[in-house]
């Protein structure tokens, strides 16, 4: 019997990774885009209705906002990636009984270094309008620097 055909298989995505790469191109725009112009942007031969379907779940998410435009929507990212797993963790969250225990459980499994960023961001929460609440975004120093990749 002859070997089977060896076929190129398609990696599968993980989960939330087309809708990632979606907000990376809405990002991208210059301004509201439609679905078209985002399947031109996407990596990979995706079709028109897979794209359509996504910015919908996205939509559906609260992560991208639409404008209808004619007959068809352009869209635009109310949120980044960040806020997109933010989103994915709170629904986890709403769907469990036991918040207590999930928030707990969650916390400790935390590392050292992400559970005093996420006391540092809870203190910031108490006090977010606070005028002399120190603005430290754009220090490179400072361990909640979005740009500050060390440990992740």
């Amino acid at each position: 019997m002859p070997a089977p055909a060896e076929s190129p298989r398609l990696r599968r995505r993980g989960q939330g990774e087309l809708e990632a790469q979606v907000l990376a191109v809405l990002h991208s725009a210059n301004g509201p885009a439609t679905a078209g112009w985002v399947q031109e942007h996407l990596e990979g031969d995706l079709a028109y209705t897979t794209v359509i379907t996504i910015l919908s779940r996205l939509y559906a998410k609260k992560a991208v906002t639409r404008s209808r435009e004619g007959r068809s929507y352009t869209w635009t990212p109310a949120s980044d990636e960040a806020g997109l797993a933010a989103l994915r963790m709170r629904r986890v969250l709403d769907g469990e009984r036991d918040r207590d225990a999930v928030l707990a459980r969650f916390i400790s499994a935390l590392s050292p270094g992400d559970e005093e960023r996420l006391r540092v961001l809870l203190a910031r929460a108490d006090v977010p309008n606070r005028s002399d609440a120190p603005n430290r975004s754009g220090d490179p120093d400072d361990p909640l620097n979005p740009r500050d990749t060390e440990g992740l």
